[in-house]
């Protein structure tokens, strides 16, 4: 596979496809999509562009991959997003055409099921950006968290290196999509904890590599989007996050170890372990529950490393993932890890 290359960075006033390749939900939840074209084009000086299965619930995969192409073959798109997530955006992964995509790389933004597609760019040869859907980030209540909106800013309009911060608020308790109300006030947000460094004896500069880790399981059981040379992961930075889906800490530790057993975690002398989202409208749990839910994955992934990848630095609460705010990284993009100035930059 060729080393991943960046993207040409769109410009205030250009014109960015707004697409849906897992799921069709601004048809049913209108609010936080609209809000979130809005501010695209307030706040950032976008124009989205629609397509057909942007709204469309119940689109076939090969209508969902036609859009991807529609908007990577448009020459006056020069951003793509995604609308929001899903659960089986990889049946849309063999209708794509690598070749054209090559054509005309630009910066894709997503996360969740995106991660499909992020893991189909890298081997492409395109580096994506894990972070920043319409619906989720830039629709967000009340106004966009402000460490979301100054990442998605330089990750959409500059190069070079960006550094992470800790969250100085976060939140991962939603309100109803449905009930308009729910966009008239900002949200509840808890101080922040900072993160917490493991192994933190090292510097460690490589490309991003992983996602939301229920649906990196998936495509390492289609075996999918991996790459055939593991080699070709060597000495970069694995970044990992669950979803609203609350994978039990059982779950998360034997998707690590099966990692583990494929060769795959010791190749990474970095990990990034995205804050976990302890509470869900289907889901939703006392404080203590949730700092128990967050205990219990962080032991999790602890046993894992311990056992196939001792000498791996380990950050754990870094926000990247479900949870608000959502700092972007680059999939396929150079990561620094700093362990002695507990330090991470990103290059955008």
């Amino acid at each position: 596979m060729t080393t991943p290359s960046y993207p040409p960075k769109p410009s205030p006033g250009d014109r960015v496809a707004v697409i849906s390749p897992s799921a069709g939900l601004p048809g049913l939840f209108p609010f936080p999509y609209e809000l979130g074209l809005e501010r695209l084009r307030g706040e950032f000086g976008l124009e989205p562009v629609e397509y057909p299965a942007t709204r469309k619930m119940g689109s076939t995969p090969r209508e969902r991959a036609e859009d991807v192409h529609a908007a990577f073959a448009d020459p006056d798109v020069r951003a793509v997003i995604a609308s929001i997530g899903g659960e089986d955006q990889i049946t849309v992964l063999p209708f794509l055409d690598r070749e054209l995509i090559r054509a005309d790389p630009k910066p894709f933004f997503g996360m969740s099921d995106n991660t499909n597609l992020l893991a189909f760019l890298r081997n492409t040869g395109v580096v994506g950006y894990h972070g920043a859907s319409v619906m989720c980030e830039l629709g967000r209540p009340g106004a966009l968290h402000p460490q979301t909106a100054d990442s998605l800013r330089a990750a959409l309009f500059t190069s070079g290196p960006y550094e992470l911060r800790p969250a100085g608020r976060w939140r991962d308790v939603d309100r109803d999509w449905a009930d308009p109300a729910t966009f008239d006030e900002e949200p509840e947000t808890r101080p922040g904890t900072g993160w917490t460094w493991v192994g933190a004896d090292r510097v460690v500069e490589g490309r991003g590599w992983g996602g939301c880790l229920e649906v990196l399981g998936g495509l390492l059981m289609a075996d999918r989007e991996i790459p055939r040379e593991p080699a070709e992961l060597d000495g970069g930075v694995l970044f990992l996050e669950t979803s609203e889906w609350m994978p039990s800490a059982a779950e998360v530790f034997r998707t690590l170890r099966n990692m583990g057993e494929r060769g795959l975690l010791r190749r990474f002398p970095a990990l990034l372990m995205g804050r976990p989202k302890t509470w869900s409208l289907e889901r939703p749990t006392s404080p203590e529950e949730a700092a128990r839910y967050a205990a219990e994955q962080r032991e999790a992934v602890l046993r894992a490393l311990r056992a196939y990848a001792p000498d791996t630095t380990i950050v754990f609460d870094v926000d990247f993932g479900h949870t608000d705010p959502q700092l972007v990284l680059p999939y396929g993009g150079v990561i620094r890890v700093d362990g002695p100035a507990r330090r991470i930059t990103v290059t955008y």
